[in-house]
């Protein structure tokens, strides 16, 4: 028994020694790779992006995880398409439930100026889920495709501030404040939330809610009214033919409805579908994996058992199913 201890903690010393060499050597080249994934006789390339998981702006955890958080990993990848003459579009693949306000709008404008810059277009395809912030990026396409169970929408704001108090009194534990003024520790987890401060807090939602409708708005007025808008952007999810009705979206299809799509659009007959990747072996197929960003979101709320791995206080463009109230 004692020797199998020792020589697990041997192992996982080497282990740890090794981990730089691991992470850098082990499935191949460090660097990014363009990988083809449907190969044409055409020169042209369409690039396929994904942005999958929870919009944050810090790194997913894992050893194996190259890509940083999605905001840099988005970016890096519209930014050497705009290098490469031969990429004449893009389809933005989405299946995330949205996350972090601010990493969604650095997103959403990123596509924007990607688009301004280069004129090249870019098509949102929904997967499973493209809700809320997802919504919000998508909103930068030109074209937005759901596949016919996708679930989106979700349009609105939710804060997470967390309370500790019941718990920490039980512990007898008290926590000392000395701030400079009477709202400086507004949201202090460690007390309740005075009337005044929820008031606060509802106004800096109500602002973002408000800054969230005239993204949608300026983007699909063509199709949507601002009363249409305001009337759907209540926070529930629509499964795709809903929103198609609503005129969230603009088709019901699958990838290569996508792949038309933008190839109309970049007014060309065919091209080559490649992604950018730091997992070319994985990365064989238009379904494949793109490894970028796998992270879930779990969120519980159940007395001691608080497990909030991917997120910290703040304001979300979020949807958020699993929030337990009391």
């Amino acid at each position: 028994m004692k020797n199998c201890l020792g020589l697990i903690i041997l192992l996982l010393f080497i282990f740890s020694a090794c981990a730089t060499h691991f992470h850098l050597d082990f499935l191949g080249k460090s660097k990014i790779q363009e990988v083809v994934l449907m190969e044409s006789p055409q020169k042209e390339k369409l690039l396929v992006v994904d942005l999958t998981g929870t919009i944050q702006s810090i790194k997913s955890p894992g050893l194996l995880n190259r890509e940083g958080d999605p905001v840099s990993s988005i970016y890096y990848r519209l930014k050497r398409a705009s290098e490469d003459p031969l990429v004449k579009g893009i389809i933005l693949r989405l299946d995330t439930p949205g996350g972090e306000a601010t990493a969604s709008d650095i997103i959403y404008h990123e596509i924007l100026m990607f688009k301004e810059k280069t004129g090249i277009p870019v098509v949102a395809l929904m997967m499973g889920v493209a809700a809320s912030g997802g919504y919000y990026v998508a909103s930068a396409c030109d074209y937005i495709i759901a596949h016919p169970t996708t679930i989106t929408g979700s349009i609105g704001v939710i804060a997470i501030i967390p309370n500790f108090n019941k718990i920490m009194s039980r512990l007898g534990i008290k926590v000392n404040v000395i701030k400079s003024g009477r709202m400086k520790d507004a949201g202090s987890p460690f007390r309740e939330m005075s009337f005044e401060e929820k008031a606060y807090f509802q106004s800096l939602i109500d602002a973002m809610y408000e800054n969230f409708l005239q993204v949608v708005y300026q983007n699909r007025k063509e199709k949507l009214s601002m009363e249409a808008i305001q009337s759907l952007a209540d926070g529930r999810v629509y499964i795709a033919q809903k929103a198609l009705d609503l005129k969230l979206i603009d088709e019901i299809g699958y990838f290569e409805s996508a792949l038309k799509k933008t190839l109309d659009l970049a007014k060309i007959t065919d091209a080559d579908v490649v992604a950018y990747s730091y997992y070319p072996q994985r990365k064989t197929n238009i379904y494949a994996s793109s490894a970028s960003n796998n992270s879930s979101l779990k969120l519980e709320i159940k007395g001691l058992d608080q497990v909030i791995p991917n997120l910290k206080p703040g304001i979300y463009y979020l949807w958020l199913p699993t929030l337990e109230q009391e």
